[in-house]
């Protein structure tokens, strides 16, 4: 088995990210095959991951897209609190905490890579 090397990871903080790639847009061909508007779909969405226990990325890939909507957190909260007598209330507090840990690693992530610069 062959260890990865930290200039191998490199290529990922400078961009080179196809697999995150490939799964934004297979995200975006979703929304667009729903039929649903994109509040409504991201709300489904976060429904689905606590149901299914979602890693802590897949709440940031969600939630990163609902940052370019009207979603407020009090809608998320509803939804939480609407599917919490159906997956349980350990689900959605573990679900949570994959939500802050998502963000917080995304911030770490972001304060780790320096910022690009168009030349």
């Amino acid at each position: 088995m062959t260890q990865t090397a930290p200039e191998d990871l490199s290529r990922i903080a400078a961009g080179d990210a196809p697999v995150l790639e490939t799964l934004l847009q297979m995200n975006l061909d979703a929304l667009e095959r729903s039929g649903l508007d994109a509040e409504t779909y991201l709300l489904v969405r976060l429904a689905a991951l606590v149901a299914m226990d979602a890693a802590p990325v897949s709440y940031l890939i969600t939630l990163g897209a609902a940052a370019e909507t009207d979603l407020t957190v009090e809608k998320a909260q509803s939804v939480l609190v609407a599917i919490a007598p159906v997956v349980g209330s350990a689900r959605v507090t573990a679900a949570a905490g994959a939500i802050v840990r998502g963000l917080l690693g995304a911030e770490a992530l972001a304060d780790a890579i320096p910022e690009q610069r168009a030349e």
